[in-house]
């Protein structure tokens, strides 16, 4: 089968962890790069060897010529650029969050599947190697049935030295962070009936809230808790883990600092590391979300190559992105939401 050929829009700071891994990805590859920003296009263009640049998405599609776009840019564009690959019949991807509203998101879903288009949310963190590990072994069955749950990522880590435009948000840390945390706790433990959440801000210097706890009733029955900070003080800073405490029938599921595993049930305790790949390219702390982006990208490949949808496809997308909404409507007027009632 001939290789894939793609296009990515947006050049910034986590793009080049997507051009890293494209260049790993089995069956694609990417042709053609777009930024508005020149010095960042031929940065870009320079390092990975793009001679296609564009300062103009429109003119990027009209040329064609790529099977593929991975739209890397921040929310504010996502719709119009979603809306123009539909228009030209190329499948997408988009980095999350997906959009700025979930009325937006709902119509995206909607004119990509009209015109019958591929569309992929970059929810990368349900793909790294230690959140797999644990689906893995609850799908064995090894705890039972799961009734509670816990999906933690606190941390001190200054996100903003890199990501400076996230101070400036009226929304942080569960758009930019529980989003993840969000979609981790839909994959283990399925969608959400109700949602209840309180937020703080620790930090003067930022607009957002920068702490979320949130309670999830699960369709399943199961009830978990989503905790995010990046206020806590650890003695080890665990950046950039998620930890997941799950209680089943049998037994559970400890997922620690360090990629410690631990399962308890009936025949005993059973510990393991399952610590991400270090890829060539990546760098401590950063190689768990890295190696998870090389894989998601994988699955795009893999899923175009064979016509089927994708794990974090737009339309399941949509019930993370209600969880988001859900979670600041909680905060601000201290009830629980139906989620159900937002995704009508």
């Amino acid at each position: 089968m001939a290789e894939l050929k793609g296009a990515l829009i947006g050049c910034g700071f986590f793009a080049i962890n997507q051009m890293h891994a494209w260049q790993d990805v089995k069956g694609a590859q990417i042709v053609a790069i777009c930024d508005r920003d020149p010095e960042r296009l031929k940065l870009v263009g320079d390092q990975f060897g793009i001679e296609r640049r564009y300062g103009d998405a429109a003119a990027m599609f009209a040329d064609g010529g790529f099977d593929f776009v991975d739209i890397a840019t921040t929310v504010a564009s996502h719709r119009a650029l979603v809306e123009m690959a539909a228009s030209h019949k190329v499948p997408a991807i988009c980095q999350k969050p997906f959009a700025k509203t979930l009325g937006d998101a709902k119509a995206m879903v909607a004119l990509c599947a009209q015109a019958g288009v591929p569309l992929m949310v970059h929810e990368n963190f349900r793909w790294q190697t230690p959140i797999q590990a644990v689906k893995t072994v609850l799908r064995s069955g090894a705890i039972g049935d799961p009734f509670w749950g816990r999906f933690s990522f606190r941390s001190g880590f200054d996100v903003f030295s890199g990501q400076p435009y996230l101070a400036e948000g009226e929304r942080f840390i569960i758009e930019d962070l529980g989003i993840h945390t969000l979609d981790i706790a839909r994959f283990i433990l399925g969608d959400v009936a109700t949602l209840t959440a309180r937020t703080k801000r620790v930090n003067p210097a930022i607009k957002g809230e920068d702490v979320a706890t949130i309670l999830l009733d699960h369709e399943s029955g199961a009830t978990s808790i989503v905790d995010v900070s990046y206020a806590s003080r650890l003695s080890t800073e665990p950046f950039p883990e998620t930890l997941i405490e799950l209680d089943g029938t049998k037994g559970s599921i400890r997922l620690s600092q360090g990629y410690r595993l631990e399962v308890t049930g009936p025949d005993g305790v059973a510990i393991s590391d399952v610590s991400p790949q270090l890829l060539s390219w990546a760098s401590r702390p950063w190689h768990n979300i890295q190696e998870s982006v090389l894989a998601i990208q994988q699955h795009w490949a893999d899923r175009l190559a064979d016509g089927t949808e994708t794990s974090t496809s737009g339309a399941d997308n949509l019930k993370t992105l209600a969880l988001v909404e859900a979670a600041y409507d909680s905060a601000a007027s201290g009830r629980t939401v139906d989620i159900g009632a937002l995704l009508q």
